[in-house]
């Protein structure tokens, strides 16, 4: 995953990460998938790409590395133990969540495989502290070779701006109460539950609006979203395309809620960045989602409960002291977040190696 002018927040996450490295005047070379389309010929063509990127790196350049950082642990580990094994280069490997949760569970070849990866990786990093407890007891990787680290957020970016001038500057109206969603518009993501709650308290309130940022990875479920949007009747939702980091870091802050509803989630770097901005957060209770909100910092909903979700919204939409509480200890979790703390402590990982 990695960003492209089509596709620019596409795996932004992992391109944040290599140019802040390359800020400290380390050489970094890439190999990556930088197409989110998810139909079969997609597919099979960005992976026969990204495959023969990956082997004429190994062929010609391969000597010359001292690590290999894998993002998601199969199939990209797995090529990163070609480099091990031909050159002795260390290999460390990034689970994102997914990887976890849904490519190692498709059969027991994918199992397998995402097994012998973090087994013969020299460390592993878990972007969330269930996702370490899973590697650990799932895949029986012992502790001590994992870190939690996520990815960090990049405060440069994503800083806080008068919430009234960022709308403005959107033209988006003053009285209304904005509610942001960003991510890929796929079923994982909780936006049928999302639509079905902003539509019953948009009976109840007037004056709050829907906003939604993302890709479409999914042609069929983006379809679905807009008929009922559509059949429903749902007022005063707007969907938009994917924006930049920038563009992203000004609807953030524009936002009087942001909520991310979904059923798994790795980390959820998309609400620490609404943390970053000084926007209350709801999310579900999952992965490194629940930890990340715990103790006050966001709102947490059960996932796939429309009510649940509901009523957590309603929550802030209706009591300003707990969207005061929530931007206060946002903002505590943003700092000790920062991508730059995160990316010494990477450094630190790798000079262990």
């Amino acid at each position: 995953m990695y960003p492209s002018d089509d596709s620019p927040t596409y795996g932004i996450f992992v391109k944040n990460q290599v140019e802040a490295i390359k800020q400290y005047n380390h050489q970094v070379d890439i190999a990556v998938v930088k197409d989110p389309r998810m139909g079969k010929l997609f597919v099979l063509k960005k992976y026969l790409i990204w495959f023969l990127k990956v082997i004429s790196i190994l062929l010609f350049k391969g000597r010359k590395y001292d690590i290999i950082h894998a993002h998601y642990v199969f199939p990209s580990g797995l090529f990163g133990l070609l480099f091990k094994k031909l050159y002795g280069t260390k290999l460390v490997v990034t689970a994102h969540g997914g990887d976890i949760d849904k490519m190692s569970k498709k059969g027991p070849f994918f199992f397998n495989q995402t097994k012998n990866i973090l087994k013969k990786a020299n460390h592993v990093i878990a972007v969330g502290e269930e996702l370490k407890r899973e590697i650990n007891e799932t895949f029986g990787i012992e502790p001590e070779k994992i870190s939690v680290l996520n990815m960090g957020v990049n405060r440069e970016v994503f800083k806080p701006i008068e919430k009234d001038k960022a709308k403005v500057e959107l033209n988006q109206p003053l009285d209304k109460f904005s509610v942001l969603f960003v991510g890929n518009y796929i079923k994982a993501k909780g936006l049928i539950e999302l639509l079905d709650a902003y539509n019953m308290l948009k009976k109840k309130y007037p004056f709050i609006e829907l906003h939604l940022i993302g890709a479409t990875k999914q042609e069929e479920f983006k379809k679905e979203l807009d008929e009922k949007i559509e059949s429903e009747q749902i007022k005063d939702v707007k969907i938009h395309s994917t924006k930049n980091q920038q563009q992203l870091a000004k609807w953030m802050a524009a936002a009087d809620l942001f909520v991310l509803p979904s059923y798994i989630e790795g980390f959820g770097l998309v609400a620490l960045e609404a943390m970053s901005v000084r926007t209350p957060v709801v999310g579900s209770k999952v992965g490194g989602l629940a930890y990340l909100l715990q103790d006050g910092s966001g709102v947490l909903v059960e996932a796939q409960n429309t009510d649940s979700l509901r009523k957590g919204m309603e929550n802030i939409i209706t009591n300003k002291d707990l969207q005061k509480q929530l931007i206060d200890k946002g903002e505590e979790k943003a700092q000790e977040n920062d991508q730059r703390i995160l990316l010494n402590k990477l450094f630190t990982i790798y000079e262990k190696l």
